[in-house]
């Protein structure tokens, strides 16, 4: 992955330009009105129109986009990209784009993979990496103001500086922001100590889609009505635009410790992550890959258990030592070499095998879920049989990446050879995703733990909410956004933009 000028490089190259759009939904017109009003608004310098520029924002790292990528066809193209300098600038863009009928997706890295910056209507692209920046620390309280537009590692060397940490560490942390995090509700590989991306927000700065600056929260706790705060994250832009956030810190580290261990059977080593849990251990990492990966990723024999902690010494001692009493109280356990927590701290980011698996014609992804405690063993074994049981199917595995007191997350990876025809390529893709949605439907789990929803897996959120749930969702976003301009086919909600019942 690479990061450029605010813009994502995917994992495949586009070819020159303009390139041909792959979904179906016709390109909302966009006016010269409209583009001489964003003008007026903010300056030239702050739009672009050339081929080059759209294309790009025309996707993110949906990896069946780079399939689509490599045969010449982008999801979607936007008319222009505007790039607003601040807070009152954003609410200008939502203001015009409501009052012009413009639909309008707010973006920033684009490292999401189920398309959520994907311009499905095109109209205007919102690039957000402008707002940027840390605004406030406060040691004290131990809180810090961002801008959305911060990329992961800005923030953490500036919180570096201070010895404090987010302690949010994604795979996509350079070319992740801030507000990206927020819209997708994000985790972090240190999720079990520190909490997802919901766990660290305490209020944000957000534009509806009247474009009315909001800001809510900011207490550390309170019984002041619903948390406002928690409707937009998650949102995905389809509510608001999320502008600034203020965040809880914790002191950096002072010391860390690593074990491992292996299972005969995946369901006793997610027995084995329940127990630590519920015993008041949390580690920082508890990672638990099945046979496929620990031999794939690992080059080890049974279902591999990495263990790392982080904080005082004498806590991490503890940690530890009642992992490994766990860990001996369950069924065909094994130690192993530690110093495999070191390699998957060394590799964890890398994702050149997915260019190199998209460059063979393959078709691949992953797909992470949750569930209690009491679903997963039997969800992970229906995803991984359904998958793999698909015509094409290569491989079809799992490993359990994020662990918590009452259940975790599945992270399901897949890779196809269902022939070269594009036809045959979104089928076999469907139908793996189909597989992965239904099966955790049907347990009560949810179908996304951190990628968000998107456009990819909108289909399923009506079916994964019951019917007056999603009915309350989609009047929320009547009441925040009567134009619907903002991040049209989202989250599975109906759109002026999109005809009637449309679906990738």
């Amino acid at each position: 992955m690479t990061r450029a000028r605010g813009r994502l490089e995917g994992p495949i190259d586009l070819p020159p330009g303009p390139l041909a759009t792959r979904l179906g939904p016709p390109a909302a017109p966009v006016s010269d009105a409209f583009l001489n009003a964003l003008q007026h608004e903010l300056g030239s310098e702050a739009l672009r129109t050339e081929p080059g520029a759209l294309d790009a924002a025309g996707r993110d790292w949906w990896p069946l986009a780079a399939v689509w990528a490599s045969q010449g066809q982008l999801p979607a193209r936007p008319a222009v990209i505007a790039r607003p300098a601040d807070a009152a600038c954003v609410a200008a863009c939502v203001r015009l784009a409501a009052e012009h009928r413009v639909p309008l997706t707010p973006a920033a890295g684009r490292s999401g993979v189920c398309g959520g910056a994907v311009p499905l209507a095109g109209g205007a692209a919102l690039d957000l990496t402008a707002l940027a920046g840390v605004v406030d620390v406060d040691d004290t309280s131990l809180r810090v103001r961002a801008g959305a537009g911060t990329f992961g590692d800005d923030l953490e060397s500036a919180l570096a500086n201070r010895g404090l940490t987010l302690g949010h560490w994604p795979q996509s942390m350079s070319l992740s922001t801030v507000g990206g995090w927020l819209a997708c509700r994000s985790a972090g590989q240190y999720s079990t100590r520190y909490g997802k991306i919901e766990d660290m927000v305490i209020g944000l700065e957000v534009v509806d889609g009247r474009g009315r600056l909001l800001h809510t929260g900011g207490s550390p706790r309170a019984a002041a009505g619903p948390d406002l705060t928690q409707v937009f994250v998650g949102s995905e832009g389809t509510l608001g635009v999320i502008t600034e956030a203020t965040l809880r810190l914790r002191p950096r580290p002072a010391g860390t410790g690593w074990s491992a261990f292996s299972f005969a059977r995946f369901a006793d080593g997610l027995d084995a992550c329940r127990r630590i849990l519920r015993r008041g251990a949390t580690p920082a990492v508890l990672r638990l890959y099945d046979s496929v990966e620990a031999a794939r990723n690992f080059g080890e024999d049974g279902n591999l258990l990495l263990v790392l902690d982080e904080g005082e010494e004498a806590a991490v001692d503890w940690t530890l030592a009642l992992v490994g009493e766990e860990c001996r109280r369950t069924s065909g356990w094994e130690p192993r070499d530690r110093r495999l927590v070191a390699r998957w701290l060394e590799h964890r980011n890398d994702v050149s095998a997915l260019g190199m698996a998209l460059a063979a014609g393959l078709v691949v992804d992953t797909v992470e879920v949750a569930a209690s405690w009491r679903a997963l063993p039997g969800l992970y074994e229906t995803v991984v049989a359904g998958i793999g049981a698909l015509p094409g199917t290569l491989a079809a595995s799992g490993h359990c990446s994020h662990a918590y007191a009452d259940g975790g997350c599945l992270y399901f990876t897949f890779a196809g050879a269902p022939g070269g025809e594009p036809e045959a390529q979104d089928a076999y893709y469907r139908s793996a995703l189909d597989a992965a949605m239904a099966a955790t439907v049907e347990a009560g789990g949810a179908i996304s733990h951190h990628h968000g929803i998107g456009f990819v897996r909108g289909p399923w959120l009506p079916r994964a909410l019951d019917g007056p749930a999603f009915d309350a969702l989609s009047a929320i976003k009547a009441a925040l956004d009567p134009a619907g301009v903002l991040n049209p086919g989202k989250l599975g909600l109906p759109s002026p933009f999109l005809p009637e019942g449309w679906s990738w």
